[in-house]
C-alpha cells in the first residue's frame, strides 16, 4: 500500500469535501481516502498495483475538482493578489449594476438612457450584460454545482448554481418579452440578485482564503526554516549548491549565523546552536563531536562540520510537516457527524426551495415572487459555515500543537484528550532522564574483580538499546575498558538480556531472569535482601549470572526529570490519576513514585503485562493515556486511549503513539488536554451557529415573517451566508 496526500483545487465547502471523499472511497484500489477542506487536501491510501498516481489525478478530475499534484508544504504563499483586484473591479461594477436596477428606489438621479420605465429595453439590456460578467466571474462555483449534481453530491456550489441561473434565465424571458414589447416585465427582471449573490459568494471565498492561509502558518514557517542552500566540502574545497544536491554522507559546513541545511551528526567543531523552532527551549543547546544537528536549527557561534544523514522527504522537518498534514486529514468524529448532516442538508434544502416554489404558485402569487423566494432559500441555506466549523478549528489547534512542541498524529486525538481521566507513566527515560549511572556494585564473585565484571557486563549492553545500556557505555568510555566480542546475543524484552563472552553464558536483568531461567543459589535470599537495600537508595538492580551461579549485584541511579512533580501535582489537582508502571523492582519505583507524587505503582512488569494493565484499566471505564519512550512501551502505547511518547525515545516507541512530545516535557501533556477542551468548546460553539443560523433564516426565506413585514430578497441571503461564515472564522481563530 502506498500513501499520498494530494494538494485539490476547487473545493469550497464541506459538502465538496465529503462529495470527493466518497469518489474517492469507491474506487477500486483505494483502501482510503479523506479530505480536509481547510487545507484542500486529499490524503489517498492505494494499492499501487491497482492504481497509480496518475489515475489518482484521473479520479479528482472525474469527481469534479482538480489535483495539483503532491502536498509538500512547499507552495508558494497564495498573496490572493489575483482575487483581490478582480474582487475591486467586480466590487465596482456590483455598485454600478446596483445604482442602475435600484438607484429609483431611493430618489437618486437615473440617467435617462438607462430609464426603466422610458428606455426599458436599454435597461434590460446594460443589466443583462453586466450580469453576464458576474456569471463569467463566478463561472467555477457554476461548473462546480452542476458538476457535483450530475455525480450525486450535491453541495454548496449547487445550491448557489440552481438559484443563480433559475434567477439569470427567468430575468432573461423577462428581457426578451420587453424587447418584443411587453414593458410590462421590466418589473420581472432579476439579474441583479444573480450578480450580487456571486458577488458575495465570492466575498466569502476571497476571506475564507486568507483565513484558511493564516491556520496554515505553522506549517508554513516549519518548511521555510530550512534554507534552500548549503556549503558543503568537497576534497577540501568548500563549495555553494543547493538543498537538493546534497547527498547523504556529503561534509556540510556550518559557520556562526548560518542555519543547519540537513539533519546530521557533528565531525568537526563545537557550537551552540538554536532549536526552539523544534523544542520550544530558548537556551541554545551546546554541540560538539558526535552531537546529532537538525535542519533548520541556528548556528550561534562556531564552525561546524557535519555528516549528512537525512535529507528530503527524511529530515526531521519534512517528517514533521507530514505528520502535521497527515493529522490534518483524518476526521474526529464530531468532524464526521458535521459532514453527515451536510450530505443530507443540500438534498433537503433544495426540496424545500421547491416545494415552497409550488406552494407560492399554488396560493396564486405570480411567478417573479415564488422565484424570488426559491433563490433566497437555495442561498440563504448554504451550508458554508457549517462546513467550516469543524476543520477550521482542528487545523488552528493542529498549528498550535505543532508550535508547542506537540506532535499529534491523528485529529480524533484533540477531540479524545479532554475525556483522560487516567495517565499510566512509564519510569525510565519518562519520568526520569534515562540518563543512569552505575552507583554501586556487589560482588560475589571468587575470581573476577569489580572492573572485570562491568566490563563483561557493559560489553554484552552495549547491544542493548534500553536506557540502562547508555550508563554501561560511559562507564567503559571513562575507564577506557576495551569491549569483548560477544556471541549470541539475546534481548529477552522486559526480563533482560544474555550473551556469551568468552564461551561463557551471561545472563544480565532483574530478579524474572532468574525465575525464567530457573536458577537456583543457596545464596538467594541473600541477594533479595541486598537487593532491596540497593532499592532503597534510587537504584535499579541488574543481576549478573555466570554459567547459571549470581556473581554480582548492580545498582544503577537515574535522576527525576525537573518538572516531573509539578507536572503530578496539577494532573492530581485536575482529578486525572497517575499510574508509574515499570519493569523496575518495586522498592526503587516506590522511592521514585514518593518523590515526584505518585501513590499507585505497578512495578516487575514485562511488556506483556504493561498491555494488559493498559486493558484492564480501559474495561473499568477509565480514558487512559499511555506515556513512555522504550520499545518495551510500543504494545501499551499503542492499546492506551492515546499513546504519548518522549522525543528521546526509541523510533518504534513513536511510531506506535499518537503524540510525540518534542521537547521530552512531561508538561506538555496538560497543554494537550487544555487544548483539546478548548478546540472542542469552539467547534461546539461553531455548530451551533451554523446551526442556529440556518435554523432561523430558511423559515425566514420562506416567508414565514412577510405577516410582520420581515422578508428576505436573494441580495440580502447572499450577504447574511457570507456573515455567517465570518463567525465561524473569527471564532474558530481565537484559538491561536
Amino acid at each position: 500500500m502506498q500513501k499520498v496526500v494530494l494538494k485539490i483545487d476547487g473545493m469550497t465547502c464541506s459538502a465538496c469535501s465529503n462529495g470527493l471523499e466518497k469518489y474517492l472511497n469507491k474506487q477500486d484500489g483505494i483502501a482510503f481516502a479523506s479530505v480536509n477542506l481547510v487545507m484542500a487536501t486529499a490524503q489517498v491510501e492505494y494499492d499501487e498495483t491497482k492504481v497509480d498516481r496518475k489515475m489518482l489525478d484521473t479520479f479528482v478530475k472525474k469527481a469534479g475538482f482538480k489535483s495539483l499534484g503532491e502536498y509538500t508544504g512547499k507552495e508558494e504563499e497564495n498573496s490572493h493578489k489575483k482575487d483581490k483586484i478582480l474582487f475591486i473591479i467586480f466590487g465596482v461594477l456590483a455598485v454600478i449594476l446596483l445604482y442602475i436596477s435600484m438607484g429609483h428606489m431611493i430618489g437618486l438621479p437615473i440617467f435617462e438612457f438607462l430609464n426603466m420605465h422610458e428606455n426599458p429595453i436599454n435597461y434590460a439590456v446594460v443589466l443583462f450584460i453586466l450580469t453576464i460578467a458576474f456569471l463569467v466571474y463566478g463561472f467555477d462555483i457554476i461548473k462546480s454545482g452542476f458538476k457535483n449534481l450530475i455525480h450525486k453530491a450535491p453541495n454548496m456550489d449547487t445550491l448557489v448554481a440552481i438559484g443563480v441561473l433559475s434567477s439569470f434565465l427567468y430575468s432573461t424571458y423577462s428581457m426578451i418579452m420587453i424587447i418584443r414589447g411587453d414593458n410590462s416585465f421590466v418589473h420581472e427582471l432579476y439579474f441583479e440578485s444573480s450578480a450580487i449573490v456571486i458577488f458575495f459568494i465570492k466575498l466569502g471565498r476571497y476571506l475564507d482564503g486568507v483565513s484558511k492561509d493564516k491556520t496554515k502558518e505553522a506549517i508554513q514557517k516549519l518548511v521555510q526554516i530550512t534554507p534552500s542552500k548549503a556549503i558543503v566540502k568537497i576534497d577540501g574545497v568548500e563549495k555553494e549548491v543547493t538543498i537538493d544536491e546534497i547527498k547523504k554522507g556529503d561534509t556540510v559546513v556550518s559557520h556562526a549565523g548560518d542555519r543547519i541545511s540537513v539533519d546530521g551528526k557533528i565531525i568537526s567543531g563545537k557550537a551552540h546552536l538554536d532549536e526552539s523552532f523544534l523544542t520550544g527551549e530558548s537556551k541554545p543547546a551546546s554541540k560538539k563531536v558526535g552531537d546529532k544537528v537538525i535542519a533548520g536549527s541556528i548556528n550561534y557561534d562556531g564552525y561546524l562540520e557535519y555528516e549528512a544523514e537525512k535529507i528530503g522527504r527524511d529530515s526531521t522537518i519534512s517528517q514533521i510537516v507530514k505528520l502535521v498534514v497527515e493529522a490534518s486529514n483524518t476526521k474526529a468524529p464530531i468532524a464526521r457527524v458535521a459532514d453527515k448532516v451536510s450530505g443530507y442538508f443540500v438534498p433537503i434544502v433544495i426540496l424545500i426551495a421547491i416545494v415552497s416554489f409550488i406552494f407560492y404558485l399554488i396560493l396564486g402569487s405570480d411567478i417573479g415572487e415564488a422565484l424570488t423566494t426559491f433563490v433566497t432559500i437555495l442561498v440563504v441555506a448554504c451550508p458554508c459555515a457549517l462546513g467550516l466549523a469543524t476543520p477550521l478549528a482542528i487545523v488552528v489547534s493542529e498549528g498550535k500543537c505543532a508550535k508547542s512542541g506537540i506532535l499529534v498524529k491523528k485529529s480524533e486525538i484533540l477531540e479524545n484528550a479532554k475525556n483522560i481521566d487516567t495517565i499510566v507513566f512509564d519510569k525510565t527515560g519518562t519520568l526520569t532522564y534515562g540518563k543512569l549511572k552505575i552507583s554501586e556494585v556487589l560482588n560475589y564473585s571468587s575470581n573476577l574483580n569489580e572492573e572485570e565484571i562491568l566490563r563483561i557486563a557493559g560489553s554484552i549492553e552495549a547491544r542493548s538499546t534500553h536506557p540502562i545500556a547508555k550508563a554501561f557505555e560511559e562507564y567503559l568510555k571513562e575507564y577506557k575498558l576495551g569491549k569483548y566480542n560477544i556471541e549470541e546475543f539475546k534481548n529477552l524484552s522486559g526480563l533482560g538480556i544474555t550473551g556469551k563472552v568468552e564461551g561463557k553464558e551471561y545472563l544480565l536483568g532483574n530478579y524474572k531472569i532468574l525465575e525464567h531461567f530457573n536458577i537456583e543459589d543457596e545464596n538467594i535470599d541473600k541477594y533479595k535482601k541486598e537487593e532491596q537495600e540497593l532499592a532503597k537508595k534510587g537504584n535499579s538492580i541488574i543481576y549478573v549470572v555466570e554459567e547459571n551461579k549470581v556473581i554480582a549485584l548492580i545498582g544503577v541511579n537515574d535522576l527525576v526529570r525537573e518538572n516531573a512533580k509539578d507536572v503530578i501535582k496539577k494532573l492530581n489537582e485536575n482529578n486525572i490519576e497517575t499510574i508509574m508502571l515499570t519493569g523496575d523492582n518495586l522498592e526503587t519505583a516506590k522511592l521514585i513514585a514518593k518523590e515526584i507524587g505518585i501513590s499507585k505503582v505497578i512495578a516487575d512488569v514485562v511488556p506483556e503485562e504493561k498491555t494488559n494493565t493498559i486493558r484492564n484499566l480501559k474495561k473499568q471505564g477509565k480514558k487512559v493515556l499511555m506515556c513512555g519512550d522504550g520499545i518495551n512501551d510500543s504494545p501499551a502505547l499503542a492499546t492506551a486511549d492515546i499513546g504519548v511518547s518522549v522525543n528521546s525515545g526509541t523510533d518504534i516507541a513513536m511510531d506506535s503513539s499518537d503524540v510525540i512530545l518534542m521537547k521530552n516535557d512531561l508538561s506538555k501533556i496538560l497543554d494537550l488536554i487544555t487544548i483539546s477542551k478548548k478546540t472542542i468548546r469552539n467547534i461546539k460553539q461553531n455548530l451551533f451557529w451554523a446551526f442556529f443560523y440556518n435554523s432561523l433564516m430558511i423559515p425566514i426565506a420562506i416567508g414565514i415573517l412577510k405577516p410582520i413585514g420581515i422578508s428576505i430578497n436573494p441580495m440580502i441571503a447572499g450577504l447574511a451566508m457570507t456573515l455567517s461564515s465570518l463567525t465561524v472564522i473569527l471564532n474558530a481563530l481565537r484559538l491561536r
